[in-house]
Protein backbone atom coordinates (compact mmCIF):
# COMPACT_ATOMS: atom_id res chain seq x y z
CA UNK A 1 0.00 0.00 0.00
CA UNK A 2 1.54 3.32 -0.82
CA UNK A 3 1.62 5.63 2.01
CA UNK A 4 -0.14 8.97 1.00
CA UNK A 5 1.20 12.23 1.69
CA UNK A 6 -0.66 15.23 3.67
CA UNK A 7 0.91 17.78 1.85
CA UNK A 8 4.25 17.73 -0.62
CA UNK A 9 6.38 19.61 2.29
CA UNK A 10 5.36 16.75 5.17
CA UNK A 11 5.05 13.38 5.25
CA UNK A 12 2.69 11.33 7.36
CA UNK A 13 3.97 10.55 10.59
CA UNK A 14 5.54 7.23 10.48
CA UNK A 15 6.23 5.19 14.07
CA UNK A 16 9.63 4.94 15.61
CA UNK A 17 10.27 2.40 18.22
CA UNK A 18 9.82 3.66 21.68
CA UNK A 19 6.02 5.04 20.68
CA UNK A 20 3.28 3.45 22.56
CA UNK A 21 0.09 2.89 20.47
CA UNK A 22 -3.06 2.47 21.59
CA UNK A 23 -5.33 -0.73 19.06
CA UNK A 24 -8.94 -1.03 19.08
CA UNK A 25 -10.91 -3.64 17.71
CA UNK A 26 -14.29 -2.93 17.39
CA UNK A 27 -16.43 -4.86 19.21
CA UNK A 28 -14.03 -7.36 20.31
CA UNK A 29 -13.31 -6.62 23.79
CA UNK A 30 -10.09 -8.79 24.75
CA UNK A 31 -8.58 -7.01 21.72
CA UNK A 32 -7.93 -3.52 22.67
CA UNK A 33 -4.63 -2.55 23.92
CA UNK A 34 -2.06 -0.13 24.39
CA UNK A 35 1.75 -1.76 22.56
CA UNK A 36 4.74 -0.76 23.13
CA UNK A 37 7.09 -0.76 19.90
CA UNK A 38 10.25 -2.56 20.99
CA UNK A 39 13.67 -1.47 19.90
CA UNK A 40 13.55 -3.58 16.87
CA UNK A 41 10.35 -1.80 15.66
CA UNK A 42 7.97 -4.87 16.43
CA UNK A 43 4.93 -4.80 18.13
CA UNK A 44 3.17 -8.18 19.60
CA UNK A 45 -0.96 -8.40 19.33
CA UNK A 46 -3.01 -10.80 20.49
CA UNK A 47 -3.60 -13.34 17.31
CA UNK A 48 -1.56 -11.47 15.22
CA UNK A 49 1.37 -12.11 16.89
CA UNK A 50 4.75 -9.61 15.75
CA UNK A 51 4.64 -7.24 13.33
CA UNK A 52 7.12 -4.78 11.75
CA UNK A 53 5.80 -1.19 13.19
CA UNK A 54 8.97 1.05 13.18
CA UNK A 55 8.76 3.18 9.50
CA UNK A 56 5.10 2.63 8.84
CA UNK A 57 2.06 4.86 9.36
CA UNK A 58 -0.83 4.41 11.94
CA UNK A 59 -2.78 3.22 8.39
CA UNK A 60 -0.85 0.72 6.75
CA UNK A 61 -0.57 -0.41 10.64
CA UNK A 62 -3.89 -0.93 10.70
CA UNK A 63 -4.39 -2.52 7.29
CA UNK A 64 -1.90 -5.02 8.56
CA UNK A 65 -3.67 -6.57 11.84
CA UNK A 66 -7.04 -6.33 9.83
CA UNK A 67 -5.43 -8.58 7.34
CA UNK A 68 -4.35 -11.05 9.89
CA UNK A 69 -7.44 -11.01 12.06
CA UNK A 70 -9.30 -11.47 9.19
CA UNK A 71 -8.87 -15.21 9.91
CA UNK A 72 -10.41 -15.40 12.83
CA UNK A 73 -12.67 -12.47 12.60
CA UNK A 74 -14.79 -11.43 9.95
CA UNK A 75 -14.45 -7.94 8.38
CA UNK A 76 -12.93 -6.70 11.41
CA UNK A 77 -12.35 -2.77 12.17
CA UNK A 78 -9.08 -1.84 13.84
CA UNK A 79 -8.48 1.48 14.72
CA UNK A 80 -4.75 3.05 16.38
CA UNK A 81 -4.09 6.43 17.67
CA UNK A 82 -0.23 7.27 19.10
CA UNK A 83 -0.80 7.50 22.87
CA UNK A 84 2.75 8.51 23.08
CA UNK A 85 5.30 9.38 20.30
CA UNK A 86 8.39 8.89 22.79
CA UNK A 87 10.18 7.48 19.95
CA UNK A 88 10.24 10.53 17.74
CA UNK A 89 13.62 12.24 19.43
CA UNK A 90 15.74 14.95 17.74
CA UNK A 91 19.43 16.35 19.59
CA UNK A 92 20.62 19.20 19.80
CA UNK A 93 24.47 19.20 20.72
CA UNK A 94 27.64 21.62 21.18
CA UNK A 95 27.94 25.26 22.05
CA UNK A 96 23.81 25.98 22.73
CA UNK A 97 22.24 26.70 26.10
CA UNK A 98 20.53 23.65 26.61
CA UNK A 99 21.96 20.78 24.57
CA UNK A 100 20.22 17.40 25.18
CA UNK A 101 17.54 15.28 23.63
CA UNK A 102 14.27 16.40 22.92
CA UNK A 103 11.11 14.15 22.38
CA UNK A 104 8.80 16.14 19.32
CA UNK A 105 5.36 15.18 19.10
CA UNK A 106 4.83 17.59 15.68
CA UNK A 107 7.34 18.89 12.82
CA UNK A 108 10.23 20.49 14.45
CA UNK A 109 12.95 22.47 11.67
CA UNK A 110 16.20 23.82 12.70
CA UNK A 111 15.29 26.97 13.79
CA UNK A 112 12.37 25.93 16.13
CA UNK A 113 14.86 23.08 17.73
CA UNK A 114 17.92 26.06 18.45
CA UNK A 115 14.92 27.42 20.26
CA UNK A 116 13.97 24.51 21.98
CA UNK A 117 18.00 24.13 23.01
CA UNK A 118 17.71 27.58 24.36
CA UNK A 119 19.66 29.02 21.85
CA UNK A 120 23.17 29.50 20.85
CA UNK A 121 25.90 30.30 23.23
CA UNK A 122 28.09 33.60 22.51
CA UNK A 123 30.96 31.41 21.08
CA UNK A 124 29.21 29.38 19.29
CA UNK A 125 30.12 29.25 14.93
CA UNK A 126 26.96 30.09 13.79
CA UNK A 127 26.86 29.92 10.55
CA UNK A 128 29.03 25.52 10.58
CA UNK A 129 25.72 23.98 12.19
CA UNK A 130 25.58 20.73 10.59
CA UNK A 131 22.47 18.29 10.81
CA UNK A 132 23.46 15.11 11.23
CA UNK A 133 21.14 12.16 9.49
CA UNK A 134 20.90 8.60 9.11
CA UNK A 135 19.81 6.98 5.76
CA UNK A 136 17.69 3.39 6.28
CA UNK A 137 21.01 1.56 5.32
CA UNK A 138 22.34 3.73 8.44
CA UNK A 139 24.81 5.91 6.32
CA UNK A 140 25.31 9.24 7.53
CA UNK A 141 25.08 12.58 5.76
CA UNK A 142 25.86 15.70 6.99
CA UNK A 143 23.52 18.55 6.61
CA UNK A 144 24.96 22.40 6.61
CA UNK A 145 22.89 25.33 8.14
CA UNK A 146 24.11 28.83 8.02
CA UNK A 147 22.30 30.66 11.08
CA UNK A 148 23.31 34.05 9.86
CA UNK A 149 21.39 33.30 6.31
CA UNK A 150 17.90 32.11 7.81
CA UNK A 151 17.87 34.75 10.24
CA UNK A 152 18.54 37.39 7.36
CA UNK A 153 15.28 35.72 5.30
CA UNK A 154 17.83 33.88 3.25
CA UNK A 155 17.95 30.74 1.92
CA UNK A 156 15.25 29.62 3.89
CA UNK A 157 15.29 26.07 2.29
CA UNK A 158 17.57 25.17 4.60
CA UNK A 159 15.51 25.05 7.54
CA UNK A 160 14.78 21.70 7.09
CA UNK A 161 12.00 19.73 8.83
CA UNK A 162 13.80 17.93 11.31
CA UNK A 163 13.23 13.89 11.35
CA UNK A 164 13.76 11.22 14.06
CA UNK A 165 17.03 10.32 15.50
CA UNK A 166 18.77 13.79 13.59
CA UNK A 167 21.36 15.40 15.30
CA UNK A 168 22.07 18.97 14.97
CA UNK A 169 25.62 19.81 15.91
CA UNK A 170 26.32 23.55 16.40
CA UNK A 171 29.99 24.03 16.82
Amino acid sequence: AQEQQASPAVKVYQVQSGDVLSINVWKEEGLQQEVLVRPDGGISFPLVGEIQAQGKSLHAIELMISEKLNQYIADPVVTISAQQLLGNKIFVIGKVNKPGEYVVNRYVDVMQALSMAGGMTPFSAVNDIKILRRDKQGKQQAIEFRYGDVEDGDDLEQNIILQSGDVVVVP
